[in-house]
Formats: structure tokens, C-alpha cells, sequence
């Protein structure tokens, strides 16, 4: 297949709204697929190479756009992920400029239309609608097989790339080879977001309550004595936990999969940070002087040689407790009852955690899913914030300005302090009507981003202020997303860089 034609497809995709429509014009590409372009395909087409690192900066990418197009496509699905993998073997001295080389080689072989789709691939911008369950949806149309048949195998094989081609290559059989395996970790299990605790009793009914701990996702592995970590990116991480290993080594069981959450823990049993969390998993530190003890919230998956994914909730709870002791297992409350749901939640949240997760009772594992069975509820706060720039948006966003760039007044400059941007909690009406406001403010542009007159106050709702050397004022918003423009506010109304200095203190205070 030409690139011409997925790309074609991609923007297809990207122009159309409804879900169905998405799936039939990405299961029509499929079916055209030859059997060695599908995994290629389909990992364009979720916005990814096949090569896990290129090594590409943005200035590499603009420098590639530069070259002269092509005049009309030839340039082959296969053509172009060969060309990657050379980018992604380029090392050692020079190996920048071969990069940039061969990429611009790239570039000079593609249509102008091809080339707007490599810069939006390349630069993590191609937001088209085809996730993961659409492309399922997709998957499972063009191959003719049940969805159920498709979700299950791509639950279990960490990834849709090789579940497509074993799909659309080999039907049913192909899919059977794909199935829970020790030391083959599986993508984790999502959640969806709930205003509130009544929102997600009333969605749920009774449910299973737990503390919401800003850990790091992570997946243990045991057979026998052997144990190993993964972390949500399905990594390795084995070697920068040896305490967890230890731990789990020691459950009474001959084979387990859990599913949890590591979280480094202060005397007191409050949570440190999450980024003093993620600097234990990231790192091979030093076992005797840095270990921290980390307790996981878990869930099991597999004990022994007996898959539990597809069993309702309470009997997973069940088999877990069989097999850790209660001090490994999160707190947890099963109600259906407010007062006593928003007790256990503002416990939650006195020992420093952010919030409770809502699980239904019933619901199986769902690897990689973020369906409606869990829900998350947490702690915001809010803060009105003035626009400094927008980004135009992708996909069913385009033509619109979407991430907005927010900034909280500095009295000591006269100026404005960036925190950080955000994209979402905006409907339609919001970006027709921020595009036109936004673009009355404008004062400069580039290929990417509008910059503007910082006038407009926006409301933004942030469960958490953290430490980010990436900002002017060392501090950056956390699951940002707006709640209203506030258009009866001037920018001298906005909320001072000493105010998000002080949240960020109290919430400090809170965790110690």
C-alpha cells in the first residue's frame, strides 16, 4: 500500500465524528493491507512507528519538511518503515547528521500530503480518533471476527500490532495463540473519571471502594522463585525494586500475576511525593541507604495456572486475599451508601492520597480498557488562569485553536508565569468560540502555535501543583482541564503566582 492511501485514510478518519464511520474506514484499509504491511499500518494509523526510539527533534522534523516533494506518491508503506529503521539504528559520531539525512531522504520521496502526515506521525501530533477501541472495532470488521474474540486477545498481548495481523492473517486460530502468560505483562487496566462520590455510587450502585495512592502502576510476575516487575510501559524494572521482589517472593503461591500500585512511603506512613516515587522506580539505587518501603495496592490477575481476568471483581478480591497479607492489600469498603462512601473518601484523603477509586463488583479485568467498571473520584481545586497561546488542534480539532498555554499573574514582573497547558474539558462550542477570541488576540504565530494578548481569563480545575524545573516559576499544573471562560474577569484578576505557590505548600503539608 502507498503511503498516499493511509495517509488519505487517516484523515478520512480524522474529518469524521461518529465512532462507526471511524471503524468502517479503518477496516477498509485494512483489508487492502498486504500481510507484511498490517503491522506497519496499524501502528501509523494509532499515531506510532514501529521503532520504539528515532531520535528525531522537532528541528530535525522541520528541517526533513523542508526537502522538495515528490510529484506524485510512490513511496510504500514498506519503503517508508524501512527508512525509519535506519533513522532508528543511526549511532555514534555523526550519527545526528545521518539522522537528519536520511529522514530529509525521506521527505524528498513523499507528496506534499505525505509529508504533512510524517511531520504530524513523526512529532506525536496525529490525533485522528483511531484509538484503541475503534481500531478494535476495525480489527475485528475486517477480519470478520466476534469483537469480544479480538478484545480478549489484546488484553493479553500488551499491544494491537500483533493481534491485527493474527487476525486479519489466520481468523480465530491465530488469536487462540495469544494468552495470559507469566512474564509476558499485559497493559493495566483504566479508569474514567467521576465528578464526585454520588456520581459514581449512582453509576455503579454498590461498589468497592479503595484508596486512590499516587503511586507508579506496576505488574509482578512470580514462578516459584523467580520475580519480576514491569511497569505500566510493560518495562523491566526489576532491578530498582528488590524490596517488592523480595515480598512478593515470599507470598504463599507458586505462580501469580499482580496487578498494583508502588508507592514510596514516609515514616509515618503518609506518601511522599509522586515524582520521589518515580525517582525509586526509574533508578538503580543504592539497596542498604535509598530503599524505601514500597506497598502495593494489588489485584490479582493469575494465581497459579488459573486465569482470572474474565471473573467478576469480588471473586479476583478474593483470591487475592488467599494469597497477601491484609498489610500488602489497599484499604477498601464495599457500600452503596453516600455518607459512608464520602467518610471513606475524606479518609483518603487525610492520610495525603488523592482520592478513592469505585470498582464495580461485577466487572472482569479489562487489560488496557478504559471502560466504565472503575471509576476514579479525586480532590480539585480550581484557579481562574489567563491564556498566553494556543495550539491548533488535530483531527476533529483542526481548524480550531485547542491546547491553550496558562499562566498565573506575577505582581513582581508586571508580567504573567506559564504553568503549563491543557486541551481538555472543552466542548465544541467553547473552541469555535476560543478561536475567534483567541485569534482577535493574536500578536505573533509559527507553523504550531498562536500567541496572544493575555486578556482572556479561563477557569481550570487541577488536582495537583507540582515542582517542574521545565517552567520559569518551578512549578507546573497536573490533570489541568477547564471548566469555564471567566469573561466578566480582566488578567489583573487572575489568580497571582503566590496563590499557586501556596496550594502547592499546603498540599506539601498535607502529605507530611
Amino acid at each position: 500500500m502507498l503511503l498516499a492511501d493511509l495517509a488519505e485514510t487517516s484523515r478520512h478518519v480524522a474529518d469524521t465524528s461518529r465512532r462507526l464511520d471511524k471503524a468502517g474506514a479503518l477496516a477498509d484499509c485494512l483489508r487492502r493491507l498486504a500481510p507484511q504491511e498490517i503491522e506497519i499500518a496499524v501502528a501509523f494509523l494509532c499515531g506510532e512507528t514501529r521503532q520504539s526510539k528515532l531520535r528525531v527533534g522537532p528541528a530535525t522534523i522541520i528541517q526533513a519538511r523542508s526537502a522538495v516533494a515528490a510529484p506524485s506518491p510512490s513511496l510504500t508503506l514498506g519503503a517508508v518503515n524501512e527508512a525509519l529503521e535506519r533513522v532508528a539504528r543511526a549511532s555514534g559520531a555523526g550519527s545526528l547528521s545521518t539522522r537528519r539525512q536520511l529522514l530529509s531522504d525521506l521527505f524528498g520521496r513523499a507528496t506534499v500530503s505525505e509529508q504533512e502526515y510524517l511531520v504530524r506521525l513523526l512529532a506525536g501530533e496525529l490525533r485522528q480518533g483511531a484509538l484503541e477501541g475503534v481500531m478494535l472495532d476495525a480489527i475485528a470488521q475486517a477480519a470478520q471476527l466476534p469483537l469480544s474474540e479480538v478484545r480478549r486477545a489484546s488484553m493479553v498481548a500488551g499491544g494491537l500490532v500483533p493481534v491485527a495481523r493474527a487476525a486479519l492473517t489466520e481468523g480465530s486460530t491465530g488469536l487462540r495463540g495469544f494468552s495470559l502468560r507469566l512474564f509476558h505483562p499485559v497493559l493495566p487496566m483504566l479508569s474514567q473519571p467521576a465528578q464526585d462520590v454520588g456520581e459514581a455510587l449512582h453509576r455503579l450502585g454498590t461498589a468497592a471502594l479503595e484508596w486512590k495512592v499516587d503511586g507508579a502502576r506496576v505488574q509482578a510476575h512470580k514462578l516459584g522463585d523467580e520475580v519480576r516487575f514491569y511497569s505500566r510501559g510493560l518495562n523491566d524494572i526489576s532491578g530498582a525494586v528488590p524490596e517488592l521482589v523480595e515480598v512478593v517472593r515470599g507470598l504463599r503461591a507458586a505462580a501469580l500475576i499482580l496487578d498494583g500500585e508502588a508507592i514510596a512511603l514516609r515514616q509515618d506512613g503518609g506518601p511522599h511525593p509522586f515524582q520521589v516515587t518515580m525517582r525509586r522506580i526509574g533508578r538503580r539505587l543504592d539497596v542498604e541507604t535509598m530503599r524505601r518501603e514500597l506497598p502495593l495496592s494489588v489485584l490479582c490477575l493469575r494465581r497459579n495456572d488459573e486465569d482470572l481476568t474474565s471473573r467478576p471483581a469480588t471473586e479476583r478480591f478474593a483470591a487475592l486475599m488467599d494469597v497477601c497479607p491484609s498489610e500488602l492489600v489497599i484499604p477498601r469498603l464495599v457500600t452503596a451508601d453516600q455518607a459512608s462512601a464520602r467518610a471513606f473518601f475524606d479518609a483518603a484523603l487525610a492520610r495525603g492520597h488523592e482520592g478513592i477509586m469505585a470498582k464495580s463488583l461485577d466487572a472482569p479485568y479489562e487489560s488496557g480498557s478504559r471502560g466504565s467498571s472503575w471509576l476514579k473520584v479525586k480532590q480539585a481545586h480550581t484557579l481562574d488562569l489567563v491564556i498566553l497561546a494556543a495550539e491548533w488542534g488535530h483531527g476533529r480539532r483542526r481548524g480550531w485553536l485547542s491546547n491553550l498555554h496558562l499562566g498565573a499573574r506575577d505582581p513582581a514582573s508586571g508580567g504573567f508565569v506559564m504553568l503549563g497547558k491543557t486541551f481538555k474539558g472543552l466542548t465544541d462550542e467553547m473552541l469555535e468560540w476560543q478561536t475567534k477570541a483567541l485569534l482577535a488576540l493574536e500578536t505573533t504565530r509559527n507553523a504550531y502555535t498562536v500567541y496572544v494578548r493575555p486578556e482572556l481569563v479561563v477557569e481550570i480545575a487541577v488536582n495537583e501543583i507540582q515542582a517542574s524545573p521545565q517552567y520559569p516559576g518551578g512549578l507546573a499544573l497536573r490533570f489541568a482541564r477547564v471548566k469555564r471562560y471567566r469573561t466578566e474577569k480582566h488578567a489583573q484578576d487572575a489568580d497571582a503566582l503566590d496563590t499557586v505557590r501556596q496550594l502547592f505548600t499546603r498540599q506539601a503539608a498535607r502529605a507530611h
